[in-house]
């Protein structure tokens, strides 16, 4: 839980809760935060502006509407919610209460992602008729709770890694109206947790995207956005490359950044009334919208819509 200090930017957590004191008292004990199990009281604590939520995802539309109703600005870790109706539901707490609705995107905030849109919104790259990406790498491993739950991570590692570049691609081409979904295990044949999975999309544009993010091999991290004039594409997060056309392809690399902190920043600016977080509540419901979709594909082997 967060106050946001009236005198400059910051953050500062005065209440932490979690649903086991005993695992995370020596942490909060270390940072100065008192750490208690009831998220009611801290909703009724009128020193607390704002709530941030690192809870299961499938808690995190009931958590919402309570903040809400509590008139507690949320900044929520991603995915938003797993599915369309939690999404509305949460969203529109917020809307209806009047408070700032963060979703934590922080690859919006990399230099070299927003150096894209950048380009994407000036029309540099043309129209837009295709996006791909990667995101892989190896994934936790036990103790970890309820992110290892097959129920919590839908798809594999798109909760954990694919979703990023999801809201990326949504960032710059806009909603994604249907898809085409595969996932499958190598690792953990039996265990029925995907490592492997893949997608196909259209966007409402009338651009296509692909998508991968994988579990079962080294990381690597990669968008690629393609336009009529040009394309521009990301390693690493921070290699930009762009080429136009007629033209040869130039790259610049970007220093790395603390993209959360920037993200929290910026929630606080929204707060304040200083522009607004870049993560709306229609994308944001999309995302949503979008696990949802790839699970029911995944399963029945079928395209499914999902505007």
């Amino acid at each position: 839980m967060d106050a946001v200090d009236q005198q400059d930017n910051s953050i500062r957590f005065v209440a932490g809760v979690t649903r086991t004191v005993a695992k995370a008292a020596d942490f909060a004990a270390a940072k100065g935060i008192p750490l208690g199990d009831d998220y009611a009281a801290v909703l009724a604590d009128r020193s607390v502006d704002a709530v941030v939520l690192a809870t299961p995802h499938s808690q995190h539309c009931e958590q919402i509407v309570q903040a809400a109703a509590a008139g507690k600005h949320v900044y929520t870790e991603k995915p938003f919610t797993l599915d369309r109706a939690s999404a509305e539901r949460a969203a529109a707490a917020c809307r209806d209460a009047g408070v700032v609705l963060a979703v934590g995107f922080n690859r919006r905030f990399r230099p070299a992602v927003r150096e894209v849109r950048r380009l994407v919104t000036e029309g540099r790259l043309g129209k837009i008729v295709h996006l791909e990406g990667d995101f892989h790498g190896a994934p936790l491993k036990a103790p970890a709770g309820w992110r290892l739950s097959i129920d919590e991570n839908p798809g594999g590692g798109m909760t954990g890694k694919g979703i990023h570049i999801i809201d990326a691609m949504i960032w710059m081409s806009g909603p994604i109206t249907s898809l085409f979904a595969y996932s499958d295990s190598h690792l953990h044949v039996g265990e029925h947790r995907d490592d492997t999975t893949s997608v196909a999309f259209r966007f409402a544009s009338g651009a296509t995207g692909m998508l991968s993010t994988i579990l079962a091999t080294p990381e690597f991290w990669r968008m690629h956005v393609f336009g009529t004039e040009g394309w521009a594409e990301i390693r690493d997060e921070r290699t930009l490359t762009t080429r136009y056309s007629g033209g040869k392809p130039e790259t610049v690399e970007y220093s790395d950044n603390n993209s959360i902190g920037e993200s929290l920043l910026c929630f606080v600016d929204a707060i304040k009334g200083r522009g607004r977080y870049p993560v709306t509540f229609e994308e944001a419901i999309n995302g949503a919208a979008l696990l949802e979709g790839l699970e029911r594909s995944a399963a029945s082997g079928t395209a499914v819509r999902i505007a």
